[in-house]
């Protein structure tokens, strides 16, 4: 529809910006390092060779920084789990309750989310959990 503005949440707009602003930096702190070493009356080659630094440092300092992240989520993600398998071996009756509450708040009635919340445990009690509580 011509005119029409699309929504955006603000999670759609960050991710698209968050590769952006990295090489925004990058191009930056390169381009600050080359003036500096230009300022200093440098030379072609000692400039050249200041830019070819400057850009492998912030390279490996941006793959670094992201495996970092990754990692921590991923050790996150997996003690979250590790504490729902527990909560589901010592409390599976409230754990059930716990998931049939959530299916409730989504619209349910309530005997529906016991049911629904009943058949999910069945097949598997973790991955429905995961899926609800953790959005995993």
């Amino acid at each position: 529809m011509p005119g029409a503005e699309i929504a955006l949440r603000p999670s759609d707009r960050l991710a698209g910006g968050r590769p952006s602003l990295g090489a925004n930096d990058g191009i930056i702190s390169t381009a600050s390092l080359i003036m500096g070493v230009a300022a200093a009356e440098g030379g072609r080659a000692e400039i050249l060779t200041a830019a070819v630094a400057g850009w492998a440092a912030g390279a490996m300092s941006m793959a670094a920084g992201e495996y970092v992240s990754v990692s921590s989520q991923a050790d996150s993600e997996a003690a979250d789990l590790m504490r729902e398998r527990r909560a589901l071996r010592e409390r599976p009756v409230e754990e059930t309750q716990e998931l049939a509450h959530i299916y409730e708040e989504r619209g349910l009635k309530p005997k529906l989310a016991q049911e629904v919340a009943g058949q999910l445990m069945a097949k598997d009690a973790l991955d429905a959990h995961a899926r609800e509580e953790l959005g995993n």
